[in-house]
């Protein structure tokens, strides 16, 4: 009788994958643990799974994220003041923003700056009210953002979406990037549109319509699979 050996790193990895699958409590936990290993490791599970990602792992490399930022609250500040400018552009208008506040970034801290002062520095009269919007939110505890990474996918993008100038689209990147959470299909980004069509030879690329079933080989992942999606725009050559 041969005796089944099976590895301590093979259970592991199972168990991981289902949990994640089970959208449970026990995933938000994993997700929040492993963070950017559990990047890593969906990467390794859909490279065994599909040839393209297989590809795209192999050309990119593995996942990197840009750092977190130092709590949600200001995960949110730099989203609303990104919106719809160009990275540069962007980071140079919220630099600007974050200079006029010593110290963290906080809800109270916000508040107390005059509009006027917040105008100066670049930021459009609808990003001024957003952030002001978010800052009372979470000062009257509406969103209470300290906790909301307890939270699953859904009702965190439902608390998010309450606020002005957060939309479906900014909470998901909230998910992914400042939560890493592993499961997250952005299909209104252009990007990641861009990029599954660059990635699979699909000319034109899929519409968000599209695009929502053909993520479905990617779970429990899918965050995984955009965030190479994101990168075949600028490391693969369009289809012809």
């Amino acid at each position: 009788m041969v005796p089944l050996l099976v590895s301590t790193t093979t259970l592991y990895t199972e168990s991981v994958d289902i949990c994640i699958a089970g959208g449970s409590a026990m995933a938000v936990i994993l997700a929040r643990a492993m963070g950017d290993a559990g990047f890593v490791h969906g990467a390794r599970v859909l490279a065994q799974r599909d040839e393209v990602m297989a590809r795209l792992v192999e050309i990119i490399g593995p996942p990197r994220l840009r750092p977190r930022q130092p709590s949600g609250f200001e995960a949110l500040a730099r989203a609303i003041s990104f919106q719809q400018l160009a990275t540069g552009a962007a980071a140079a208008i919220y630099g600007r923003f974050r200079g006029l506040v010593d110290g963290p970034l906080n809800a109270e801290a916000v508040l107390a700056l005059p509009t006027e002062a917040m105008r100066s520095v670049g930021l459009s009269r609808a990003k001024t009210r957003a952030l002001q919007d978010l800052a009372r939110r979470e000062a009257q505890g509406e969103l209470r953002l300290r906790g909301i990474s307890r939270l699953d996918d859904a009702a965190i993008v439902d608390r998010l979406v309450s606020v002005r100038g957060i939309g479906e689209w900014t909470a998901q990147m909230f998910l992914i990037f400042q939560l890493r959470r592993l499961d997250v299909w952005p299909t209104g980004d252009l990007g990641v549109r861009h990029g599954y069509g660059i990635a699979h030879r699909v000319d034109p690329a899929p519409n968000a319509e599209q695009l929502e079933p053909l993520g479905d080989p990617f779970r429990p992942y899918r965050s995984v699979a955009a965030w190479y999606c994101w990168r075949s725009t600028d490391s693969l050559p369009a289809p012809p």
